[in-house]
């Protein structure tokens, strides 16, 4: 140890710096041979660790010669293997010295070392890049655990930079020591001076190639360091398979070089074969992992086209090398390489196939694959032959190779090929496309065809597929017409009915294949399980289980389930016995504990939606249960299940509210949804919805009785409940653009599902001050706001919907203390503020009369039918009597009532002028108001007419509007059903809730096709009629409107009517006889006309001043 020491300090005179600029001369090549021999003799002597040891205390207590102590390290590393990892201990001992007391010595001690090491090759030591990185590149770096020791080590590396060489500074640029982003200032500042040192050497950051020698050799050429780096990264990756580390970094941190140098030079056009070679693949993977801009790949795919089309489209493949033979002797090999091959050779062979199927294949990914959406056209696939049959060879080739390399290993001890082999098609949208088609079609049309091992073999290359797809691309399934594009593995499962026995057999079956290998593989691998299993067969495994297994039910949504441990890999064996053993598969699943835990994720969760969407779906005649347990079913899972079943998780919380409102959202959201007609078709054939109106029926029931015997004032009951779901469903049914149709549609499902309920639940019983009263005020609210607005043709509600209405009234009046009294006075309000409800009560008597009076038979214990009753019936009478050329006496009714039965009587009879002519409208008031309310029925008859003349002839309903205007003409009440405004309608404002809107705006056109139907000596009479020019000025203005806001109506044409319509009114204005008040009305008219028809404005004009003149001549 003597004779060591006196080497090391022999004559001292190089300083540290002079070490730093000279140290790439002191390497074991160069050293003397005479100091070698010394050094190689005492490391045969001591140990390795000795001889380190000795070497730090002799730098920590003499002046030594660096020269001599960096050649004794290089010997040290060169003759005793075992000496690198001792170096590594000295080296952090020496760094963690450095910044626990902010030596400087240590630290220069440490980096002299380790780069004298580096310098001997990466066999020796690893380079002085990797130490570099590994001791200061991340955030648990020695200089990492405060400001002041980063500040210690950038202080360091500035006072090196001016006896650095190049190399060390191109590594502390390229691989800068890691920075928390507070302080990247202080970093920068380093970088700055180290850039401007080498642009003093006339050295570049940007030219230094990938794989260069860090130990100072002279550097190649920069076009030759380009050739260079890439025959390195493409036997790199030949060898590994992988895209190595050196290429990713430079493609982030050297992105000029790799930009400018390395992919010019990879990207050099040749004609491409079809069996991949080491470069295409290399190529294919960087494309994939996003580092060849999509401009640059285009234009070198170009190139290589246009060259293969100069050589006469010659494609480099031997003769005997079909592609879709190609490919099945490539799978073949894959087969050889997954029973005893490495990873590596997967790897070369799945490059191969790769490129095999891009040439079959050729529409590859784009920049934008992540918004990319394919189209499934379920219905007629666009694809080739070919395509198909590569579609089938894949398919089928790994079906059988599954189930082969699982009867050696199970899923969870088997290597990556499966995962890695599906990857190959997720960056081809055109391949990954036939091959959803065709996965579709199997599971959707040919499910029960499969055999099992091509089941489990779908199964498993599904689950690949979901883990290989997880975030792109997305499904657009054109026939189904979903809201929205959805992920693959959701598409798929759409493909998975579950209408009938069949169907649900299978998809239990393919689901419960597709979970047990997930969770198999899921136990050797640290991705999460919710990458390996797709949500949506695990609901439908959530729906079909309890369904299936009654056993189920009694552990379905308690930590009962999961307590049986068992084997993974047993799940995937029973998943492949015969469909007899699939209920023993079930049982095991379902309890197993990665089954169970997966529950407690929100997106694994079956709600109430989810299971009424499916269960609404069953065709009964073909379900797997009798009608017996599928009441028993359905009542565990709605009323057990789902009811007490957290919001959070699904359910409803406890609330039979919410159970309430599902059950009704999802009956008028199937119903809403059956536009095809296949789902017409299966809705003929009969679905679960009666079974699911049975519990809606059944839970109506509980909560009306809980809310009677828990009610107190401001309570809600099922009565408000069910319109505040109404209003709910209508106000987002209606947009802008197709409104009307809109809330039709919305309003005929609801009226299907209302009439399915007690029809007492839409009438509320209030109790006050000990009295029980009944408040229909919702009701007559629902009624004119919403029903009247699709109450056509015939402008009546049906005749169903009266009768439900009317039964729920006196229903809810028997649970009142005076019945009959409680009836007469709901129904007089009904008559005030719901005329609908009222005309059309009257209209289906005849048809409804013997039923009701038989219900307030059994409800009053016998009693004579209500007053309100007796009015119908002897309104009735009346207007048959009139209809006879009998005029008995009015009875006291309302005259809408009135008007409504002789309107009621008038159907089907041809002539009713003498009829109608007994009424006396300028004699007695009452007869005026009847025929009045009896022309704006007809008139609203006529507009149904128009609008749906595939029900009426409108050509009968204009004569039945001429025969009541012959007899009302010498009145002027008529006139004022024809006011735009309600206000002006008088005692007729109630008119305006019997009609629709649209009728209503109609109402112009009526107006003008009536009159142009009569007679002149009609007209004559209706022009002289006070009031007449400005309702006709007015509805001439409306007609304009209703022309430019399109509607159409064909007969009689729109044109055809406006220009009639104007040729009467210009022959009429001079004829109208005007006073004063209307002189007003008519002024402000003629100013709005201006715009309208500036002819019809003029003589207005005209005519006023006539009459200003007259009155002025008179006054004179």
């Amino acid at each position: 140890m003597h004779s060591l020491t006196q080497t090391l300090t022999y004559k001292p005179r190089l300083t540290v710096s002079d070490a730093i600029s000279l140290q790439n001369k002191w390497t074991f090549e160069k050293a003397s041979r005479l100091l070698t021999s010394l050094f190689r003799k005492l490391s045969v002597i001591f140990s390795v660790d000795q001889l380190l040891r000795h070497l730090q205390q002799v730098l920590e207590t003499h002046e030594v010669n660096w020269k001599h102590v960096l050649c004794f390290l290089s010997t040290l590393l060169v003759y005793n293997p075992s000496a690198q990892p001792s170096l590594r201990e000295l080296l952090s001992r020496l760094l963690t010295s450095a910044f626990e007391g902010y030596d400087l010595e240590s630290m220069i001690t440490a980096f002299l070392l380790a780069r004298q090491g580096a310098l001997q090759g990466p066999a020796i030591f690893p380079s002085y890049c990797d130490w570099f990185k590994g001791c200061f590149g991340g955030a648990s770096g020695f200089h990492a655990t405060s400001k002041k020791s980063l500040v210690f080590l950038l202080k360091f590396l500035s006072d090196l930079v001016p006896f650095e060489p190049p190399q060390y500074l191109k590594v502390h640029i390229l691989h800068p020591p890691y920075v928390p982003v507070k302080y990247r200032s202080l970093l920068m500042e380093y970088v700055s001076l180290a850039k401007t040192r080498l642009a003093d050497l006339k050295e570049s950051v940007e030219e230094m190639g990938l794989y260069g020698d860090i130990s100072g050799a002279e550097a190649a050429p920069v076009q030759c360091q380009a050739v260079q780096d890439v025959d390195k990264a493409v036997s790199l990756f030949e060898s590994t398979g992988r895209l190595s580390a050196t290429v990713m970094e430079a493609s982030i941190f050297r992105r000029s070089y790799f930009l400018t140098r390395f992919l010019p030079t990879l990207l050099k056009p040749k004609v491409l074969p079809v069996k991949a070679d080491a470069q295409m693949s290399f190529i294919e993977a960087l494309k994939k992992a996003d580092k060849i801009p999509a401009a640059q790949y285009s234009a070198y795919v170009d190139s290589c086209q246009r060259l293969r089309q100069q050589e006469g489209n010659v494609v480099r493949v031997d003769n005997h090398d079909h592609p879709l033979e190609l490919l099945e002797v490539q799978l073949q090999e894959l087969v050889e390489h997954v029973v005893d091959g490495s990873e590596g050779d997967i790897s070369a062979q799945l490059s191969k196939i790769s490129h095999t199927l891009g040439f079959i294949f050729p529409g590859l990914t784009t920049d934008a694959f992540e918004q990319e959406v394919i189209q499934l056209q379920t219905d007629t696939p666009p694809f080739s032959e070919l395509h198909m049959k590569v579609v089938n060879v894949i398919l089928r080739w790994f079906c059988q190779c599954i189930l082969d390399s699982s009867k050696v290993l199970s899923p969870n001890k088997q290597m990556t090929w499966a995962s890695r082999f599906v990857s190959v098609f997720a960056c081809n949208i055109q391949l990954l496309s036939c091959l959803l088609h065709r996965i579709w079609d199997l599971l959707h049309n040919q499910g029960s065809l499969l055999s099992g091992p091509h089941m489990l073999g779908l199964a498993a290359f599904v689950v690949h597929l979901h883990a290989s797809t997880l975030q792109r691309p997305l499904v657009h399934l054109a026939s189904l017409c979903p809201a929205k594009p959805v992920p693959i593995s959701e598409a798929l499962s759409s493909a998975l009915v579950c209408s009938t026995q069949t169907n649900m057999l299978f998809c239990v079956r393919f689901c419960m294949a597709a979970v047990s290998y997930g969770i198999c593989r899921g136990d050797s691998l640290t991705q999460p399980l919710k990458d390996l299993i797709p949500s949506s067969f695990y609901k439908k495994l959530q729906y079909l289980i309890p369904r299936l297994l009654p056993e189920a039910r009694r552990t379905a949504g308690s930590k009962e389930a999961g307590i049986q441990e068992t084997d993974s890999f047993g799940l995937w064996s029973n998943a492949k016995d015969s469909s007899s053993h699939w209920k023993k598969t079930a049982w095991c699943l379902w309890r197993h504990p990665a089954f169970s835990q997966l529950r407690q994720a929100p997106q694994y969760q079956l709600s109430f939606t989810e299971w009424l969407a499916n269960e609404s779906q069953v065709e009964r005649s073909k379900d797997a249960m009798t009608d017996s347990e599928r009441l028993e079913y359905h009542q565990w899972a709605c009323l057990h299940l789902y009811l007490t079943a957290p919001d959070n998780e699904g359910g409803c919380g406890g609330s039979m509210k919410s159970v309430f409102f599902h059950l009704i959202h999802a009956l008028m959201d199937q119903q809403s949804s059956e536009k095809s007609p296949k789902d017409h078709a299966i809705s003929q054939r009969g679905t679960c919805l009666p079974d699911i109106i049975c519990i809606l029926q059944e839970v109506v029931y509980e909560m009306d009785l809980t809310t009677t015997a828990v009610s107190h004032p401001g309570s809600s009951d099922v009565c408000d409940f069910l319109f505040e779901l109404a209003s709910e469903r209508f106000s987002g049914s209606l947009t802008e653009a197709s409104a009307q149709l809109s809330c039709e549609h919305t309003l005929n499902t609801w009226n299907r599902v209302l009439l399915a309920l007690p029809s007492v639940s839409f009438i509320k019983v209030k109790a006050e001050e000990g009295r029980r009263h009944l408040d229909c005020d919702k009701l007559i609210q629902h009624i004119n706001q919403h029903q009247r607005s699709v109450c056509l043709p015939g402008g009546l509600l049906s005749f169903h919907l009266t009768s439900h209405f009317l039964k729920g009234i006196l229903y809810a009046s028997a649970r009142c203390s005076h019945v009959g009294e409680e009836f007469c006075k709901t129904w007089s309000l009904i008559s005030q503020r719901c005329p609908l409800l009222l005309v059309s009560t009257v209209y289906w008597w005849d048809r409804m009369s013997a039923a009701m009076l038989s219900l307030w038979c059994r409800l009053s214990d016998g009693e004579t039918p209500p007053a309100q009753l007796q009015i119908i019936a002897s309104s009735q009478h009346w207007a048959c009597s009139l209809m006879g050329g009998q005029l008995l006496r009015v009875p006291s009714a309302p005259a809408l009532l009135l008007a409504s039965s002789i309107y009621e009587a008038l159907q089907g009879r041809q002539d009713v002028h003498a009829a109608l002519s007994l009424l006396e409208p300028d004699k007695d008031f009452k007869h005026r108001e009847v025929l009045v309310f009896l022309l704006f029925l007809c008139v609203n008859n006529y507009l149904s007419a128009l609008l749906y003349p595939q029900e009426k002839c409108h050509r009968k309903a204009i004569k039945l509007c001429t025969e009541v205007l012959r007899v009302a003409v010498d009145s002027t009440d008529w006139l004022l059903i024809f006011k735009s405004n309600a206000a002006e309608k008088g005692v007729y404002q109630s008119v305006t809730m019997v009609t629709s809107d649209r009728c209503d705006q109609l109402m112009p056109w009526a107006f003008y096709s009536v009159l142009l139907e009569q007679s002149a000596e009609l007209r004559h009479k209706v022009v002289r009629r006070p009031d007449f020019l400005s309702v006709a000025v007015c509805c001439y203005i409306g007609l304009q409107q209703i022309f430019l806001d399109g509607f159409a109506i064909s007969d009689p044409p729109e044109s055809q009517i406006l220009s009639r319509s104007k040729r009467f009114l210009l022959s009429a204005i001079p004829h109208t006889p005007a006073s004063s008040s209307s002189c007003r009305l008519l002024t402000q008219l003629q100013t709005q006309c201006v715009d309208v028809d500036p002819e019809v404005a003029a003589a207005l004009f005209a005519h006023l001043n006539a009459h200003t003149l007259i009155t002025e001549m008179e006054f004179l």
